[in-house]
């Protein structure tokens, strides 16, 4: 059988362990995910990785929010052999074809209406980041303006400028602005003060004349801050923001990349404030888990001569046949609306577990994208009784060491988690928009144990080899994987 084969040829060349040595010797020390995740992805199917060692895992990673249907979904994988067995070129550069014409009717029948009407896309280098390049470089082409408005705890790729637009650069071309959030509070407030006086901070830079912030080319922003720490905008503030560029003739650029495709319970993460931007930045869940990304933008932006942005595989017809497949599964099975329904409820029960754990600070999130902020409540003596965020309490500082515990204890429970926040002390869950009700108590009980050994300060014995898969509904059943 397939999967024999697959267990023989990496026993064959040592096993799992051989396998780890070997990529540390060879990679790079960039390396990331590698690091904490000691694992060999061997087959996956839905939520289900399973590792060369023989264990399963859940997976709450999906690709950084890649898998918007879980790992080898159906539609997906129907759609790529289509393409395949077609005899259709793989590589076309960006000439036209059936399977670029179908991704682009797709995705244009998902649009926010006040953009899709007259939108025009361009497609880019494969990966997000390649996307975020094209959307800076488009703005500053059609404004003719250099300088850029972005936020703190940004992420938004790792090349030079959108690293430049990211939390964590400095540049004397972008001017970084307060993002707002309830429990770590620029201004230490929080809720709608906290929202108006980040919106204020941004007006007055922009019409002091002697602020030193020229009228910039473009302002860039997550609707949801995924890296940052699972931040999601204020609806009101993100509103605001429309409106103070929109006054000021000031390109809006809606950062999607992780956001998109239903993961906040929105087909896109704007909707919920109703906000329609002049550049969307699109990648990841729209290439059905393969390499794609675009831009899409109003038509009066399209300042570009031919060739002014270019990209030797911005064609990939793989990407684009599981792209439009996703997009379309996700859209008539309502999966956007599921995910907002399912989010509520595991939120709501994350919630209830940090009035148990006095080292959950806060637990906030949009849909299926979740944060858990883990702290050290003798840090100082601020926060609540039980830690969780308290309006007009000091948060209790971050705590990255326990974090990390967290996800080593999640990790031997079956259970793959992610970290992120600024002190990489928020635990991020970005399961499948397919995940199952039973899977999802799964996923939580897993990390309601984790947190409770990792606070206990070591190894309990529980959670090792053999821990079952939960089944889902046919649609996201992980079930047997397919010989």
């Amino acid at each position: 059988m397939q999967e024999d084969a697959v267990r023989e040829d990496a026993a064959q060349e040592g096993g799992h362990e051989a396998i780890l040595r070997r990529q540390s010797a060879r990679e790079s020390a960039a390396r990331t995910y590698a690091r904490s995740l000691p694992i060999v992805p061997v087959r996956a199917r839905g939520l289900t990785i399973e590792g060369a060692d023989g264990r399963r895992y859940l997976d709450c990673l999906s690709g950084a929010g890649s898998l918007a249907l879980g790992h080898n979904h159906p539609v997906v994988l129907e759609a790529i052999r289509g393409v395949l067995d077609s005899g259709a070129p793989l590589h076309v550069l960006d000439l036209a074809t059936p399977v670029k014409d179908a991704f682009t009717s797709e995705l244009f029948a998902t649009l926010p209406r006040g953009l899709a009407d007259s939108a025009r896309i361009q497609f880019c280098g494969p990966a997000g980041t390649d996307a975020v390049e094209a959307a800076l470089k488009l703005v500053r082409t059609a404004t003719g303006r250099d300088g850029l408005l972005a936020f703190s705890g940004a992420y938004h790729g790792m090349t030079a400028g959108a690293l430049a637009v990211s939390g964590g650069a400095h540049s004397a071309r972008v001017t970084r602005l307060p993002y707002p959030q309830d429990y770590r509070c620029p201004f230490g407030t929080g809720g709608e003060q906290g929202a108006r006086l980040a919106a204020r901070w941004t007006e007055s830079l922009l019409d002091d004349p002697k602020s030193g912030v020229r009228t910039p080319a473009g302002m860039i922003v997550e609707p949801v801050q995924g890296e940052g720490g699972v931040i999601p905008a204020p609806d009101g503030w993100l509103r605001r923001m429309r409106e103070i560029t929109a006054d000021r003739d000031i390109p809006f650029i809606a950062d999607e990349i992780q956001t998109g495709v239903g993961r906040t319970g929105a087909f896109w993460a704007v909707e919920h404030s109703g906000v329609v931007p002049d550049v969307m930045v699109l990648s990841k869940a729209i290439g059905g888990s393969l390499p794609l990304a675009v831009i899409v933008y109003r038509e009066e932006l399209d300042a570009w001569p031919p060739g002014a942005h270019a990209g030797t595989f911005r064609g990939n017809q793989l990407a684009m046949a599981a792209g439009a497949a996703t997009l379309k599964y996700v859209r008539e099975n309502g999966l956007a609306e599921r995910a907002a329904l399912l989010g509520e409820r595991m939120t709501a029960r994350l919630r209830r577990l940090g009035e148990e754990y006095e080292r959950i600070g806060d637990v906030r999130g949009r849909g299926l994208m979740i944060g858990v902020e883990l702290v050290d409540p003798g840090g100082d003596a601020g926060g609540s009784a039980r830690g969780l965020a308290v309006e007009g309490a000091r948060p209790h500082p971050a705590d990255p060491v326990l974090a990390a515990a967290v996800q080593r204890e999640c990790l031997r429970r079956g259970l793959i988690v992610e970290l992120g926040g600024r002190h990489s002390s928020v635990v991020r869950l970005l399961p499948p928009l397919t995940i199952s009700d039973e899977q999802a108590e799964a996923v939580l009980d897993r990390l309601a144990d984790a947190i409770a050994a990792a606070q206990r300060g070591g190894r309990d014995g529980r959670g090792g080899r053999g821990v079952p898969t939960p089944t889902g509904t046919p649609d996201s059943d992980d079930g047997p994987f397919p010989e």
